[in-house]
């Protein structure tokens, strides 16, 4: 599948704006990730892209979240380490990511909503105006986008090796690269 086809899969799964939106950065940082490791650019980024297909289906039941994607990815033919990241980067499901794929966007997608709610707190409500210092701040607040969880963004250094910072670094320079795409 190509990447347009898979942004035209995304279109008919997912209506909302702000689900696409964080869709479309993780793709960056997927790509971004891929980059860092010297991995496969394009299969990296295509597994942002499509990771959270099947959230606003499976919102009210969330044990259901990446296993019914999953199998729409089956179905639509997309290599299968593609299909298992989705599966796997579910917490709820207690699955151990096992590649660094699966590991990279089970640490690295969470940390979006924290650098989204960042950037709304800024006057001019912009990821241009953040410095990875303000998140790894923001970060320590518990308080502060209380639905992101910190437990699996911790455990970057361990599963991906590489520090907190120097994730934070890599996320919020590809999300600044695409700001205008996602309205930030």
């Amino acid at each position: 599948m190509t990447r347009d086809e898979a942004w035209l899969l995304v279109q008919e799964k997912v209506k909302g704006g702000f689900l696409r939106n964080h869709l479309l950065a993780s793709e960056a940082i997927m790509r971004a990730l891929a980059r860092k490791f010297k991995e496969d650019e394009e299969l990296w980024g295509l597994t942002g892209l499509v990771h959270d297909i099947d959230w606003e289906l499976t919102e009210s039941t969330p044990e259901q979240h990446s296993i019914v994607g999953a199998q729409w990815l089956t179905v639509a033919g997309l290599p299968p380490e593609i299909v298992e990241a989705v599966r796997v980067h579910n917490h709820m499901h207690g699955i151990e990511p096992k590649t660094l794929l699966e590991k990279s966007l089970w640490c690295a997608e969470e940390l979006t909503g924290l650098i989204v709610a960042c950037a709304l707190v800024q006057p001019d409500k912009k990821l241009a105006s953040i410095k990875p210092e303000s998140v790894l701040k923001k970060f320590k607040t518990a308080r502060f986008a209380k639905g992101v969880n910190r437990d699996i963004i911790a455990k970057c250094q361990e599963m991906i090796g590489l520090s907190f910072e120097e994730l934070i670094d890599i996320e919020l320079k590809a999300m600044q690269e695409m700001s205008s795409e996602i309205g930030l």
